[in-house]
């Protein structure tokens, strides 16, 4: 008796750019590359994909991601929101460039209205590499989200074999294939043996359950972050609050304290009606909240590093200026 092939799920491929979209003049070189590659060809890459899924691909962008800005992952977030609405997708994978996936991840966790699979991926070596490593975590990509048990986790992102939440992972590796860690928080899981399996589920707040979306907003609050250091000086700060600057993230030193510069910056921008975030320069840790924040009209970030609490703070000043609220966000995002 023939038994009949099972399914296979819809998943849509979004590609934006970034090195697994690129290609460099000699397959030895790793560096000096461009992006010269449709997410087609990407596809093309890597035929096995077809016995995982039906696919459906698009290319709002291809673009390094160090040159993605706010309107742009604003245009990315509501594209991938109409896109998962459509009841016949059952889930996303999105290609991105590595120098600031994590940040579009974190966004597009905070702010899609979803629970089906996202999951984003890219490569730290280009497509023309003698071992690019884009067209196995393409296919590590799909596998996870074509498994029944990844809806409902949030935007996930799958690199080299692991599987990180949007939330903790972030890039701690200049040119590694291993670039990509959750620190202290663990992966969600991994492939093992050609299977997804999932250890762990995010705890934070994420997608629906967040008071954030990209539905009718057209820009977002501009936020900067500051690096802290000795002998730093309060110009930053100034030419921060004089640019118009709506929110501020400190870089701060340790469990996020502030130099004399820095203490001094920040009560300036407090003063001027600026929201302020005190995060760290370290790479790993919490910062914890300080029994003087509420007088000083201070935020603690958490966990969240400076280029994620810029991300959070942008959303969060879109619904509102009351720090209390926004501490929050952040205790619980």
């Amino acid at each position: 008796m023939h038994t009949p092939k099972p399914k296979l799920p819809t998943i849509a491929l979004i590609g934006t750019g970034g090195t697994i979209a690129s290609t460099a003049s000699d397959p030895t070189a790793m560096t000096d590359y461009a992006v010269t590659e449709p997410v087609s060809a990407i596809l093309d890459a890597v035929p096995e994909i077809t016995g995982l899924a039906n696919v459906q691909y698009c290319q709002p962008f291809n673009v390094d991601s160090r040159c993605l800005d706010n309107k742009m992952v604003l245009k990315l977030a509501r594209r991938v929101d109409r896109i998962l609405a459509d009841p016949s997708v059952d889930a996303a994978v999105i290609t991105h460039g590595t120098d600031t996936l994590e940040e579009t991840a974190y966004f597009l966790n905070l702010t899609l209205k979803s629970r089906k699979a996202v999951v984003m991926t890219g490569a730290m070596r280009p497509a023309s590499a003698r071992s690019a490593d884009g067209p196995l975590n393409l296919y590590h990509a799909m596998l996870v989200a074509a498994a029944p048990d990844a809806a409902g986790r949030g935007v996930m992102v799958a690199m080299n074999e692991s599987v990180h939440a949007a939330r903790h992972v972030c890039k701690t590796h200049t040119s590694n294939v291993q670039a990509f860690s959750s620190q202290q928080h663990g992966c969600l899981g991994g492939i093992v043996n050609g299977v997804p399996r999932f250890f762990n589920t995010p705890a934070s707040s994420h997608t629906l359950a967040t008071d954030f979306t990209v539905s009718g907003l057209k820009t977002l609050p501009w936020v900067d972050i500051i690096y802290d250091h000795q002998s730093a000086g309060p110009h930053l700060f100034e030419a921060s609050i004089a640019a118009g600057a709506q929110g501020i993230v400190l870089a701060g030193t340790g469990n996020g304290s502030m130099s004399p510069a820095a203490e001094k910056g920040m009560r300036l921008a407090a003063r001027k009606g600026v929201t302020c975030v005190r995060s760290t320069r370290v790479g790993d840790g919490h910062v914890t909240a300080s029994a003087t924040d509420a007088r000083q009209g201070l935020i603690s970030a958490g966990s969240l590093n400076p280029q994620k609490a810029r991300i959070l703070l942008m959303l969060a000043l879109s619904v509102t200026r009351d720090r209390e609220r926004i501490q929050g966000y952040f205790d619980r995002c």
